[in-house]
């Protein structure tokens, strides 16, 4: 009875054990689901700590540290997810521990996963432009050192980001505000709710104290990213779900972003009201206005979605109302992030991404909205992008100046605010690589100075250039999908051309293009084997059969009399010096007839060839007779000639 009475507490105790830890799950996975991701690696990394290895505990540890920037943490349970036995991980997965291994700059593994993830997702949209950049560092690069950038000093310990231009003042988000309740704090990261700073500039124009915007627009809810209209008079901005001004949640437990508009009215932001495409079951944030303010430019996952973020536009009419929210298509969003448009002067789109070829995190792109049927995506390089999040880029192209954030190492915070001067400008031209090599047709010899031609389908040149002394050329393509002729041009060749295809802008690489060597009519009085620049007819000693070498060279004579039927010819054969004159001409005589009668027999007319034996009669050398030489010497004067006498 006692050993019963142990084994009984001894099994209470364990269940009391395994409840009070599955109440630990349960209640971080709540956390997590809510999107209250500080609390919830608390708790998952002491469930970790008491030996707990789940998979779902690595995902959501991963993905927690993930959402929250925190990329080399979540690249360490990434890590532990795939070595777990026999479990079966999603693509994204190994998606997002690419990104991370990338802030990590280890990118040649990162691209190892990329190519795993590329096999399980062939369609997805991120696995086709990794498949079509493999050299994507390379293009970086490319892209590279042309800003100068600089921390402002109006950066605080917290998170300074969201830059935008009113005029010459700066305004930004923060979350310098740290509360003494958690009222103030937001579980998303444990930092407190962000507000809306602004900052002038001093007399060298740099931006040294920062002030809090007005009441009106600050709450107790996260405000950021504003774009405000070019006279001052009205702002959009981001701000979160809230009710009388206070941080709300809706029936989910989650916390929508939405965009809203105000008013300036004598020196105070009125009329505050939600844009009418704002949701309650998907976030809409980050405005930015085109040039003449005519379209608003946002982030989104609201339906329609590509990934987990979009970037939209929608049209803003003359009386303030607005159109339908538009999404900017697959060429611009990816199944990833895509977030904080910018919009210049000059129509070109700047955005935050961890979708496209990047450099780990999120990286600023840019794209030309006037090139809307084949737009240039472009990573624009560093030092504006790093290995960590790079985003809430804007630029006044007037000035060449602009301001973006950053949580990169070396800051005041967490994310800070830098400002940067371009120095050279990026070429958005869309461009495709097409390589290839010039060769002679027939004997395969490399072209050197021939001239090629890109044409698309309307005839029009797209690229011109010369193969260089390798036969090898390089030209700037067309980005738009279809059928493109190469053609080639050079002195003593028939101009050639061949068709080539572009599939979605990528390079086309070693087109091989023939060119056949123009065919004259030679000269009266020419000799065909000099002419032709082939082997001589030559005969074995006191023999008059067609050799085979000989055969070859016959029937490149053959080509040229049916290429040019006009053209007559006389042959005359020749022996060397050795044996006696009167026998040299008899078998002189019978090679010219076994010459002709092998171009007979190849349906050449009898009336376009004569034919005669020389004998000795014209060495080609001093081997005559009684002259001691060399059999290579004899044979040379063993041969046929064809000389063209009409």
């Amino acid at each position: 009875m006692k050993k019963i009475k142990y084994i009984l507490l001894g099994l209470a105790a364990m269940t009391t054990v395994v409840n009070a830890q599955e109440n630990k799950i349960k209640k971080a996975d709540a956390n997590f689901n809510n999107y209250a991701y500080a609390p919830a690696i608390d708790s998952y990394e002491k469930l970790v700590n008491d030996g707990y290895s789940q998979e779902q505990i690595f995902k959501n540890l991963g993905n927690a540290n993930y959402l929250n920037a925190n990329y080399a943490e979540a690249a360490n349970w990434y890590q532990k997810l795939f070595l777990l036995e026999n479990t079966a991980i999603d693509a994204e997965f190994m998606y997002r521990y690419a990104q991370t291994l990338k802030s990590l700059e280890k990118y040649t593994e990162s691209d190892q996963w990329m190519q795993k993830f590329k096999a399980a997702k062939a369609n997805d949209q991120r696995a086709i432009q990794f498949g079509n950049n493999l050299d994507y560092l390379d293009k970086i690069e490319a892209n590279s050192n042309r800003y100068d950038i600089k921390n402002l000093l109006i950066n605080s310990k917290e998170s300074d980001f969201a830059p935008s231009f009113n005029n010459e003042m700066l305004v930004f988000s923060t979350a310098r505000d740290s509360g003494l309740t958690s009222k103030n704090i937001h579980e998303w990261n444990n930092k407190s709710f962000l507000n809306l700073y602004y900052a002038s500039p001093n007399e060298e124009g740099a931006y040294i104290m920062a002030s809090k915007l007005s009441k009106n627009l600050n709450k107790k809810t996260h405000e950021s990213s504003t774009a405000f209209t070019k006279d001052g008079s009205t702002v959009y901005f981001t701000r979160n779900n809230s009710e009388n001004g206070k941080f709300a949640r809706d029936k989910n437990g989650v916390s929508r972003l939405k965009i809203y508009r105000a008013t300036l009215t004598d020196g105070e932001w009125r009329n505050i009201e939600e844009l009418p495409f704002n949701g309650d079951d998907y976030s809409v944030a980050h405005p930015t206005l085109n040039s003449d303010e005519s379209k608003l430019y946002f982030a989104s996952d609201m339906p329609g979605t590509l990934g987990q973020s979009d970037i939209f536009v929608v049209d803003v009419n003359s009386d303030g109302s607005f159109g339908t929210p538009k999404n900017l298509g697959g060429k611009v969003n990816t199944e990833s992030r895509e977030t904080f448009p910018f919009i210049t002067s000059e129509n070109k789109l700047y955005f935050s991404s961890d979708g496209h070829p990047g450099l780990g995190g999120l990286d600023v792109f840019v794209t030309n909205l006037d090139n809307e049927n084949e737009p240039t995506i472009e990573n624009i390089g560093r030092p504006i992008n790093s290995e960590e999040d790079d985003f809430s880029f804007i630029f006044n192209e007037q000035t060449k100046k602009g301001f973006f954030a950053s949580n990169r190492e070396g800051g005041q915070g967490d994310d800070d605010i830098y400002g940067f001067l371009e120095n050279k400008a990026l070429d958005l031209s869309c461009h495709t690589k097409i390589t290839g090599i010039i060769k002679d047709q027939e004997t395969g010899a490399l072209l050197a100075d021939a001239e090629v031609s890109i044409f698309n389908v309307k005839n029009e040149i797209v690229s011109k250039t010369t193969s260089g002394a390798d036969g090898s050329f390089t030209m700037d393509g067309d980005c738009a999908n279809g059928e493109y002729k190469l053609a080639a041009s050079k002195d003593e060749y028939n101009n050639g051309d061949r068709m080539f295809t572009t599939v979605d802008s990528k390079d086309t690489d070693t087109i091989e293009l023939g060119l056949e060597k123009t065919r004259k009519s030679a000269p009266i009085g020419t000799d065909l084997t000099k002419y032709l620049d082939i082997e001589p007819i030559y005969f074995d000693f006191d023999k008059s059969l067609i050799r085979k070498d000989a055969q070859t060279s016959l029937e490149k004579i053959l080509t040229y009399l049916k290429a040019y039927p006009e053209v007559f010819i006389n042959i005359k054969s020749h022996t060397d010096s050795r044996a006696n004159d009167a026998y040299n001409e008899k078998l002189s005589a019978r090679r010219a007839k076994a010459t002709a009668e092998y171009l007979f027999m190849k349906g050449v007319a009898k009336d376009r060839i004569t034919y005669e034996g020389m004998g000795e009669n014209e060495l080609t050398n001093e081997c005559s007779n009684g002259v001691p030489c060399s059999r290579e010497k004899h044979q040379s004067n063993r041969r046929s000639e064809f000389i063209v006498i009409k």
